[in-house]
């Protein structure tokens, strides 16, 4: 049990090894899961409601039981354990928009927060492996985060347009700017604004501080783009082409 809860029993995280495989393909299935049921789920309000209080629990457990990690390890500190990183942010974030069902924070939620959940997922910044607490914490958070916008979209039917990919870009930057105040205020680098990560990464390929920061915001334009073609413009395209058929067929 010690090991399972350690701080100090770090063994390194390996990218693409068979437990981060295995998790990978547990949030695949999940994901599918909910797509595959998505009618089915549509149609039970109170089913709706389990799932939809449920995400919300389980973000707001994840989260939680981050903290105490923290505290129990005597590990928090300002610098570096608040809820500044981006997905943490999308985190609490989606917590609201489950509850209240804001169509205000969808957009935002949608694609920052998808973008940034898969991109931790694929390269998680993570120090333990399986079968460590924190490789739990760290797997079902960022699950749900993306399950939480999936089922808003899938089970509620909310849509985004091109106005939600710019809107999405605003409140990053306006997020961002409120990270980085707060890293000049107690010398943290949330989100990496005040410098490169120590360790390799993947800014190292973007050039020197503070020109990464613009590559990033690029690149993450590009991802909203493909999130906003691949779930919301692409099926209309197929649904008002498979209309068009059915009405030429019917004449």
């Amino acid at each position: 049990m010690d090991a399972f809860f350690s701080s100090g029993a770090i063994s390194g995280f390996v990218l693409l090894s068979f437990p981060h495989i295995l998790a990978l393909a547990v949030v695949l299935l999940l994901i599918l899961g909910l797509f595959h049921t998505r009618i089915a789920i549509r149609n039970h309000p109170r089913l709706r409601r389990t799932i939809r209080y449920g995400l919300a629990l389980l973000l707001l457990l994840s989260e939680a039981s981050l903290n105490i990690w923290y505290l129990s390890q005597n590990i928090w500190d300002a610098r570096y354990t608040l809820p500044l990183e981006l997905c943490s942010l999308t985190l609490l974030l989606s917590i609201i928009m489950l509850l209240t069902r804001s169509r205000w924070l969808y957009p935002f939620l949608f694609l920052a927060g998808i973008a940034g959940a898969l991109q931790a997922l694929i390269t998680p910044n993570l120090s333990y492996e399986f079968p460590h607490f924190r490789y739990f914490q760290f797997f079902i958070s960022h699950a749900a985060i993306i399950l939480a916008s999936l089922y808003m979209t899938w089970i509620e039917g909310y849509k985004l347009s091109w106005k939600s990919v710019a809107w999405a870009m605003l409140l990053l930057n306006i997020s961002a700017a409120a990270v980085w105040g707060v890293d000049y205020a107690i010398g943290a680098n949330y989100m990496f604004l005040a410098h490169k990560p120590d360790t390799a990464s993947l800014l190292n390929l973007l050039g020197p501080y503070p020109y990464y920061l613009l590559a990033e915001e690029g690149i993450a334009l590009l991802m909203f783009i493909i999130l906003y073609i691949f779930f919301f413009l692409l099926p209309d395209k197929i649904t008002q082409h498979n209309h068009s058929r059915k009405g030429a067929r019917s004449s």
